[in-house]
């Protein structure tokens, strides 16, 4: 039985909520918007206005299409220790990485904007930062391991 260290299980035991958690948050706004605004996983357009509510809807959109499944189909395959879940999952560690970046500059450039009231926006600085770091991390862990 092959010898699993902490950095199998840090990249593991993170990455499977955060799948759960894009897929109810993100995946059910992709398909239904206006169910994750009541379900309080995105803002209303009222909150964000109509372009940040088309933007978050974007992001959802393209979480549904790629980001998600690279990321999970990444840990299988890394769990699976296979060369190409390693490839799928540093691939979805750099989106891991990207995306909270832009959505906390979104955040800070929409700041002083009148109609931009989104919910927990105290939130995106709390957890975002740590999302990203999570993503930095585990791309250095990949990048850096030596393959066995």
């Amino acid at each position: 039985m092959k010898v699993r260290g902490i950095g199998f299980w840090m990249l593991q035991v993170p990455g499977w909520p955060l799948v759960i958690l894009l897929s109810l948050g993100q995946g059910i706004a992709a398909i239904d918007y206006e169910l994750a605004v009541r379900m309080g996983t995105q803002d209303s357009a009222a909150a964000v206005t109509e372009v940040g509510a088309a933007f978050w809807y974007g992001f959802a959109f393209g979480d549904l299409v790629i980001y998600i499944p690279l990321l999970a189909v990444g840990l299988i395959g890394h769990y699976m220790a296979r060369a190409w879940g390693r490839v799928l999952l540093a691939a979805a560690l750099g989106i891991t990485i990207y995306w909270p970046v832009v959505c906390l500059a979104t955040n800070f450039a929409a700041r002083d904007v009148v109609s931009w009231k989104p919910a927990n926006v105290e939130a995106f600085w709390i957890v975002l930062p740590l999302v990203a770091l999570w993503g930095a991390w585990g791309l250095w862990y990949l990048i850096s391991k030596r393959q066995g």
